[in-house]
């Protein structure tokens, strides 16, 4: 039981920051960037890349890893999504063959085969009675770390306070003179840092490959859909539903039967309540 518990809330926290981001650029920006599970991506490679070739160390190659992401993603919402935004569908299109253009361009670059980011903490822990590897439970710290500074982020600054008035009515917030393409932008590097942190934390106990992105954006939309389109609120409860539904399917059933759990998930909230939990469109 307690195997379960630990499993299914280091699930939670990955889950987690993989859909705060995606909901963050849905509540803002009112788009759903499908060029997310792309950055989760090329977080992990990056920290492979900067380790295994450059050598830096692990926690420096993390951080310059998740920073280039967060560019390369204000570089897509610039050059790619603000030219679109006034078509959902455009955005949905543009942002999926950005995916697939950086899913080729990883294969080109790493081959198909399977890396590892190194860890960091090799050690196991034992936890009443149970063996729980050092890399899932720091994924479970920063992870709750992490979610819990952009929290405070938003709520205790004049930053947050301007990204918080835009996802609630951007052309007042604009009448406020508030800069929305900017803040676009920082919800965007926000994001893209999200999932980039996600990708590293995730990648010593997950396979690193270049389709891994294609999975994590399935999980964050049916996240995003159980929890409410653009509530941050409902995003952390519907992760924590399906990390830990996932984990329990794995033991009772099968592992192979976990990949069901977010697509029957999403389908059901569909037909139950379409509007999802929170059913809001603000972020916060």
């Amino acid at each position: 039981m307690l195997e379960i518990l630990i499993v299914g809330a280091v699930s939670s926290a990955i889950y987690a920051m993989l859909a705060v981001g995606f909901t963050l650029i849905f509540g803002v920006a009112r788009i759903l960037n499908l060029a997310h599970g792309s950055f989760y991506a090329l977080g992990a490679y990056g920290a492979y890349f900067l380790t295994s070739q450059l050598k830096l160390p692990l926690l420096p190659a993390s951080l310059l890893a998740i920073a280039a992401v967060a560019l390369f993603g204000v570089g897509v919402e610039r050059v790619l999504i603000r030219p679109m935004r006034h078509s959902q569908l455009a955005v949905l299109m543009i942002t999926l063959a950005a995916a697939l253009v950086i899913e080729q361009a990883l294969f080109l670059g790493f081959g198909s085969e399977y890396r590892n980011v190194p860890a960091f903490i090799e050690a196991k822990y034992h936890i009443g009675g149970v063996d729980v590897a050092g890399a899932r439970l720091l994924a479970l710290g920063v992870g709750t770390l992490v979610i819990a500074a952009l929290w405070t982020f938003i709520q205790r600054t004049r930053l947050g306070s301007a990204i918080l008035a835009i996802s609630q009515d951007p052309q007042a917030a604009q009448y406020m003179g508030i800069p929305s393409d900017r803040i676009f932008s920082l919800v965007m590097a926000i994001s893209a840092a999200l999932a980039a942190t996600a990708g590293i934390l995730a990648g010593p106990f997950l396979s690193v490959q270049p389709t891994m992105w294609l999975l994590p954006i399935v999980k964050a939309f049916a996240i995003v859909v159980v929890g409410g389109l653009g509530s941050i609120p409902g995003s952390i409860l519907a992760a924590l539903m399906l990390g830990y539904a996932e984990t329990l399917v794995g033991y009772l059933i099968s592992t192979s039967w976990t990949e069901i759990v977010s697509v029957l998930a999403t389908l059901l909230m569909l037909v139950v309540r379409p509007a999802g939990i929170f059913g809001r469109r603000a972020a916060f």
